[in-house]
């Protein structure tokens, strides 16, 4: 029985690069780096699928709370994959699970989650999910 998770439980993949300052004294990737790892999948994933407008769309979405395991380390120059996958969709949120893999490898290196809440950039109050997003949020909905 395997306790990370694997490759095929994520319906989306996003390549990432490691960059050398990603690595920290100890010769690995910074803990910190993944989140941005993670950000920058998710948003890729949306705006991309979702026609998310970053810059002058009426809705965003901010994090509002994460974590993240480790279970292997990464480091530069290893080029790596971020899956991701819905777990709850709500009417204003969304709670993503992601993992961390090496590229070509079955088991992830990481585990993460995060909670995405939209809200409207004029007053910074929570709005329900604009429908393009919630479309391509769906086709990554695991039960």
């Amino acid at each position: 029985m395997t306790t990370h998770p694997q490759r095929t439980d994520y319906p989306y993949l996003h390549p990432i690069t490691t960059r050398w300052h990603d690595n920290d004294i100890y010769g690995h990737i910074n803990n910190v780096t993944y989140y941005a790892y993670f950000d920058s999948a998710v948003n890729s994933y949306l705006i991309a699928e979702g026609g998310l407008d970053i810059h002058q769309g009426e809705q965003v979405a901010f994090v509002v709370s994460s974590g993240c395991d480790y279970f292997a380390p990464i480091a530069f120059p290893d080029a790596i994959e971020v899956g991701v996958r819905v777990a709850k969709l709500g009417n204003s949120s969304v709670h993503y699970e992601l993992a961390v893999f090496k590229a070509g490898t079955a088991e992830a290196c990481a585990a993460g989650r995060f909670v995405h809440v939209f809200v409207e950039r004029a007053s910074n109050r929570s709005c329900p999910i604009p429908e393009r997003v919630r479309s391509a949020l769906e086709r990554l909905r695991v039960s």
